[in-house]
């Protein structure tokens, strides 16, 4: 159920195992619409749950498991771009993510230290220059770089990954919706789908599903994309790889350097919609394209007046205790994965290769994974979910524009992420 990126990778790799099995997707609209077509075009090793976190609850060996599992994914997503010859616009080339005033710094060599405690040694503290020669941005005193990132095309790596899957053999019915799920069967406008097995790949979406509307709080993010920019331009700038880049700010911003040339350029900061309610009137808010775009000028000062091109938005799924997960229960047949908090690139194909193996019954190395089977919490009632979601996004904007004036770190963002268990 799903034909995002998670749907997709599990049908690819049911299929690759065993090209013997009848496997079907079914997709409300078409293949890569929801955020698996709108992302920021990260394929990162990034995972919402903290190590000391994870640790806490499995063990450290648990918790080192899963962040090498994601490394892995990412090599893993680039090797079958290029053994398919799928259209992505691929380009490995990292993250940087700048730090720009002390409490910044701070987490800056907090996140390398907490790296290397737990043995991984490829994250690289830097220097305001060797920061700034990655990007070339205001107010730069440090940053750290990981290789563990790639740019993409987010939809055309979807639509030429569902491509694929069709040409293995795996129809996919868009125009399609799941009005229920059941176990053995999916109920659809058009009739039922019988199956021995049902992965429900819905993400922000699961919200819309019966019982299912306080799994997920689907939230919203938005994107704009300048006009290609000269390569004078980017001779300034940086970004020669195609880095992909953010800051340590609390209020998230992330970006890249396009396969064209552009810059996108995206960000949290538009409302959570009172009982968990998504439409394509929330995908575009003109107050938001406008912030992102002072917050892009305030960054690159060379492309404040680059007109922008496009702009979008779409909704990601965010369980209540911030933990992604995947699993499969074999009494009733029905599987499930996402609560991707908007890491879900890399990370859906890694819950697609598990979903295949959990549907074979393989026990395999993800299998035993920390996030397989894990259960979270529902979200609290409305309106408590409602004043929750939008008090934590107005407290990390308050928090951020107290530490530009007063130069140390906020109590206040850390309040919000102790109850998140973050």
């Amino acid at each position: 159920m799903g034909a995002g990126y998670t749907g997709l990778w599990s049908a690819y790799y049911l299929r690759r195992a065993d090209p013997g099995l009848r496997v079907a997707v079914v997709e409300a609209e078409i293949a890569g619409f929801g955020a698996s077509g709108r992302n920021g075009g990260w394929c990162s090793a990034l995972y919402p749950v903290p190590l000391p976190v994870l640790a806490r609850e499995h063990g450290r060996a648990a918790a080192v498991r899963q962040y090498q599992a994601l490394r892995d994914t990412v090599a893993e997503v680039g090797r079958v771009v290029a053994a398919d010859s799928l259209d992505a616009d691929w380009a490995a080339g990292g993250t940087v993510t700048l730090a720009r005033s002390q409490p910044q710094l701070r987490r800056a060599a907090e996140e390398v230290e907490e790296a290397r405690a737990f043995g991984f040694d490829d994250l690289e503290l830097l220097d305001a220059g060797e920061a700034r020669r990655r990007l070339d941005a205001t107010s730069v005193l440090g940053g750290v770089y990981t290789p563990h990132c790639a740019a993409i095309h987010p939809a055309k790596l979807a639509r030429s990954l569902a491509r694929r899957v069709e040409e293995l053999g795996v129809p996919i019915y868009e125009q399609t919706p799941a009005l229920a799920v059941e176990p053995g069967r999916v109920r659809t406008p058009h009739g039922d789908l019988r199956a021995e097995l049902v992965l429900r790949a819905t993400e922000g979406f699961s919200a819309r599903l019966p019982g299912l509307r306080r799994s997920v709080a689907p939230v919203y993010s938005l994107m704009i994309a300048t006009e290609p920019l000269p390569a004078e331009a980017w001779q300034q700038l940086g970004l020669a790889a195609r880095e992909t880049f953010a800051d340590f700010r609390h209020l998230i911003i992330y970006g890249q350097r396009s396969a064209d040339g552009r810059l996108l350029f995206g960000g949290r900061g538009a409302p959570y919609h009172f009982g968990s309610r998504i439409s394509p009137r929330y995908d575009r808010v003109p107050s938001v394209f406008a912030a992102l775009r002072s917050t892009l000028g305030q960054l690159l000062p060379a492309v404040a007046d680059v007109p922008v091109s496009h702009s979008w938005g779409g909704p990601l799924g965010i369980s209540r205790d911030w933990h992604p997960s995947v699993g499969l229960d074999r009494a009733t047949g029905l599987g499930w994965a996402g609560g991707y908090v908007g890491d879900g690139v890399a990370t859906s194909n890694l819950a697609g290769r598990t979903l295949a193996d959990l549907a074979l019954g393989r026990d395999s190395d993800l299998t035993s994974l920390p996030w397989v089977g894990h259960r979270s919490p529902a979200w609290e009632v409305e309106p408590l979910r409602w004043l929750g979601a939008n008090a934590g996004l107005r407290a990390m904007r308050w928090a951020d524009r107290a530490e530009d004036r007063r130069g140390r770190p906020s109590r206040l963002a850390a309040v919000v992420n102790r109850a998140l268990g973050r």
